[in-house]
């Protein structure tokens, strides 16, 4: 039995990903959910899970989705945002099926001052359900993680159920991920909030099982956003388990892993401290800072290669009338790129046990 048995190819939504989230739980894998920015993105991201042969989970930040839509589109009122995050939603969903693999489409962190692209994305939401009988995206996320504890619950409660009368999943954050990451920046926190304790995981999943069971919870054990070696990052994967154990307990289910746990801040991880969480119930872990770099690098090596060829539109190394454009043209260069993200991204499927699962 595979992945394949549990969902088909495509863009996955409502019983089928919570199924396929909780088949990567029992089977110790979790899922590169990779932030993408542009359609060469989302393509290599593609291009990579068909060829690992496992699902993946393409996801738009706020900053991405408008960038997406491009950066002489006015962002005001987050309309750029919005419209980028659909478009890039409308692209998976018209080549994932293509390429073979399940993918949840996705959201990444959703700050309050950030909850009216969330609003324009549910919208989206609604009206693709009305006409498909599904959303557009799998699964949103809200980080109120800087806000406080009840109040992060209560506004959580609220979008549940809204997500869930469309069989959208909805990914909460508590504790605080460190570091910097798109706009937001917790490098000066305080260490000890960047460890969620057992009581306060318990007192979310009590709260959102009222609602639905269609909710992630990305508690924090001293995760941090950015680049650091293997080592550098205080990482504290046990707290995972304790809150797995902590709610067993206290609402006496027969599963062990009764909470869909999620990584973020994944970058300078090792091997072993990833293979704890997934041991924990991880069925998640976020890509961005490591394929951003393998993306740049995949130029970055194509121009010192090709440097010569690369100055002026006619004239290089084998004579002064020999036309390059065969070496600038875009379709040559960025080709460059995703093939070298593709590889990176590689390596963080076999890190998460996540390669031929289909």
């Amino acid at each position: 039995m595979g992945v394949l048995d549990v969902c088909s190819p495509g863009v996955v939504t409502g019983e089928k990903l919570y199924a396929l989230l909780k088949y990567a739980q029992e089977h110790k894998f979790a899922i590169p959910s990779v932030n993408c920015t542009s359609s060469s993105t989302i393509n290599a991201a593609l291009e990579c899970a068909r060829d690992v042969k496992s699902p993946i989970m393409i996801q738009f930040s706020n900053g991405g989705g408008a960038f997406y839509a491009g950066k002489g589109l006015s962002n005001e009122g987050q309309k750029a945002a919005v419209l980028g995050s659909v478009a890039g939603a409308l692209h998976v969903r018209a080549m994932a099926e293509h390429y073979g693999v399940p993918v949840v489409l996705h959201s990444d962190h959703c700050a309050k001052k950030l909850l009216p692209w969330l609003d324009g994305m549910l919208e989206a939401d609604e009206k693709y359900f009305k006409e498909h009988g599904e959303p557009l995206f799998s699964s949103h996320m809200i980080d109120l993680s800087e806000e406080p504890l009840d109040e992060n619950i209560e506004l959580c409660i609220e979008y549940l159920k809204r997500m869930d009368k469309i069989n959208c999943v909805l990914e909460m954050e508590l504790g605080i991920t460190g570091g910097e990451e798109d706009g937001v920046n917790n490098e000066d926190v305080d260490m000890e909030k960047l460890y969620s304790q057992p009581e306060e995981v318990d007192q979310v999943y009590t709260a959102l099982s009222k609602v639905s069971k269609n909710f992630t919870i990305a508690a924090s054990f001293g995760n941090v956003h950015g680049v650091y070696k293997p080592g550098n990052v205080k990482l504290a994967p046990g707290f995972l388990g304790k809150h797995q154990a902590f709610i067993k307990e206290k609402h006496n289910t027969t599963d062990d892993k009764p909470a869909l746990l999620v990584f973020h801040g994944g970058s300078g991880s090792t091997k072993e401290e990833i293979l704890e969480a997934i041991g924990h119930g991880v069925i998640k872990m976020n890509i961005d800072t490591d394929t951003q770099w393998a993306y740049w690098e995949g130029i970055k090596d194509f121009y010192k290669a090709k440097e010569g060829y690369l100055q002026k539109q006619i004239g290089n190394p084998d004579g002064d009338d020999k036309p390059n454009k065969k070496h600038y043209d875009p379709r040559v260069w960025i080709r460059k790129a995703e093939q070298s993200f593709v590889k990176r991204l590689t390596e963080a499927f076999a890190d998460l046990n996540c390669t031929d699962v289909n």
